[in-house]
């Protein structure tokens, strides 16, 4: 009898998830007390691209903090560990398109809807994060266990 894929957890960090996640919501409280502006990285990377006058400079140093992160915990002498993915280039195309494709679909990512809008108690974010979860659920059985196998 043949069995299945097994899933193996190798570096479960209770306290390091626990401390991102309150420093994940600390940065979208400020970002709302501050600016009025709600964290939702697609949104914000956008704004990039079109900004309304005076509204670049939060939005630039919003993503240089984004990229900055993981370099000062590497120069803390934390361990940043790099992405390791099992698809192709063509699968990675793919996966990006999708999920830009869902984010525009959607009017926000999971960040502002997830994060931001759930802690709003917006009904419209707690619909779009269901629809989020409930895709990416399907999308690693469908990947894992049937294409996969």
């Amino acid at each position: 009898m043949e069995e299945g894929p097994t899933m193996e957890i190798v570096n479960f960090t209770p306290y390091a998830a626990l401390a991102g996640g309150a420093l994940i919501g600390l940065s979208a409280s400020l970002l709302m007390l501050a600016n009025g502006r709600i964290a939702g990285i697609s949104g914000i990377l956008g704004g990039l691209f079109t900004p309304a006058p005076g509204d670049r400079g939060w939005r630039v140093a919003f993503v240089v903090g984004l990229l900055l992160g993981p370099a000062a915990v590497g120069l803390l002498g934390g361990e940043v560990p790099l992405p390791q993915f099992q698809s192709g280039t063509l699968g990675m195309i793919a996966a990006g398109l999708l999920v830009g494709f869902g984010v525009r679909l959607g009017a926000g990512c999971t960040s502002g809807h997830g994060v931001c809008g759930l802690a709003r108690l917006s009904p419209r974010s707690l619909v779009a994060t269901l629809i989020f979860m409930t895709v990416a659920v399907a999308t690693v059985y469908l990947l894992r266990h049937l294409v996969g196998s």
